[in-house]
């Protein structure tokens, strides 16, 4: 039977494919992975991949269709797909994962589950889904005790697995102390260090780098269907991160260009009034993740800066080079590294419920700070 090479779809982690193409020619299998990478750059659809691969190598079955689109469409017996859920009304940990959800609920979940079917790069978002419950790790004994065709491999993929509470990961741990025959763990988290540590002594760890910009703008003309010369501009500020790309993109990418050199040209010329109402914008509109954008921007600009002071041209604001001359001639002994650390320092700041309204005046101080240094 010959073995489909289901890493074709996958763009980018060459040095990861090598490393489970070796693990699998001296059939080592682990019984659990943890894919540690930032979001966005397809860490789960590389698990999925995985599952594929194993089984199209691995199983006892003459024709295995069944098992690859089993997994494709995320269903059980072939893989159970563990993610964040809402808590539903008087919910207790006893309760199904499912069990209490309203319709309405319910039928986000099946049209965000469709669109992750569809498109494997698709980023599952579910409203107020901040935890994987305990019930949800409970099931996983449910589906291990289903009776099955052991010819092939079962996998249980946990997406944004840092996002258990100590509950759930000690149930999880129990199932890792006593791994089952043919059943593979993978875990997904951009941050691994949330996770106990008996949990990652347990896991053959596989570290994920960013996409590159190609990479990116492939992954959203080919899965996103969106036009190739605005994908290559987005994915340029996406920091290789497909999601990153996508929210550019939802948030308006051209206006959001713009408005960071408005912003910049206000906050410098200590127009702070004006550059605080472009904040102000985004503040009131409750567009946390726009905000967020903005600050991801205006370091990038000041990344630009840095290139500026070191004679490079490779500029990601390629069709604003007047602002960074500007700049640069006028303050060129501004500490730019600085004032960039304590930008992203204050973008962390928006998830820990910061008023907004003193958070966009730090923005701007910050920014004023650039001047100040000379």
């Amino acid at each position: 039977m010959s073995v489909v090479n289901y890493w074709d779809r996958i763009y980018g982690h060459k040095n990861n494919k090598n490393i489970v193409d070796q693990l699998l020619t001296s059939s080592v299998l682990p019984h659990a992975f943890i894919f540690i990478g930032k979001e966005g750059i397809g860490k789960d659809f590389f698990a999925l991949q995985l599952a594929k691969q194993i089984n199209s190598k691995f199983t006892s079955l003459d024709n295995i269709s069944h098992v690859i689109n089993g997994i494709n469409q995320l269903s059980e017996p072939f893989i159970k797909f563990i993610y964040p859920l809402p808590r539903g009304k008087n919910e207790t940990d006893e309760t199904g994962p499912f069990e209490k959800l309203n319709t309405d609920e319910l039928e986000e979940i099946k049209s965000e589950i469709n669109k992750k079917i569809d498109n494997p790069y698709h980023q599952i978002h579910l409203n107020k889904a901040n935890t994987i419950k305990i019930s949800s790790i409970r099931d996983i004994n449910k589906f291990l005790s289903m009776q099955f065709d052991e010819s092939f491999y079962r996998f249980i993929l946990i997406s944004d697995a840092h996002l258990m509470n100590e509950t759930s990961q000690n149930a999880l741990l129990k199932n890792l102390e006593e791994p089952p025959t043919k059943v593979i763990f993978i875990l997904t988290t951009p941050y691994p260090d949330l996770l106990r540590e008996t949990i990652r002594s347990r896991c053959w760890n596989l570290y994920f780098n960013p996409l590159t910009f190609e990479e990116v703008s492939k992954i959203l003309v080919d899965y996103f269907k969106i036009d190739e010369i605005l994908a290559k501009e987005v994915a340029i500020f996406s920091n290789g991160s497909v999601s990153t790309a996508i929210q550019l993109l939802e948030n308006d990418f051209t206006k959001l260009k713009e408005e960071t050199i408005i912003f910049l040209r206000y906050a410098l010329g200590r127009k702070f009034h004006s550059a605080y109402i472009i904040l102000n914008e985004f503040i009131k509109d409750g567009n946390i993740e726009g905000l967020k954008l903005l600050i991801q921007m205006i370091i990038i600009w000041l990344n630009d800066l840095q290139k500026l002071k070191s004679n490079r041209t490779d500029f990601y604001f390629s069709d604003h080079p007047e602002t960074l001359e500007k700049f640069n001639k006028k303050f060129p002994k501004s500490d730019v590294k600085a004032i960039s650390f304590k930008l992203d320092y204050l973008k962390s700041l928006i998830i820990n419920n910061v008023h907004p309204n003193l958070l966009a005046a730090n923005i701007v101080y910050t920014i004023s700070e650039l001047s100040k240094s000379n």
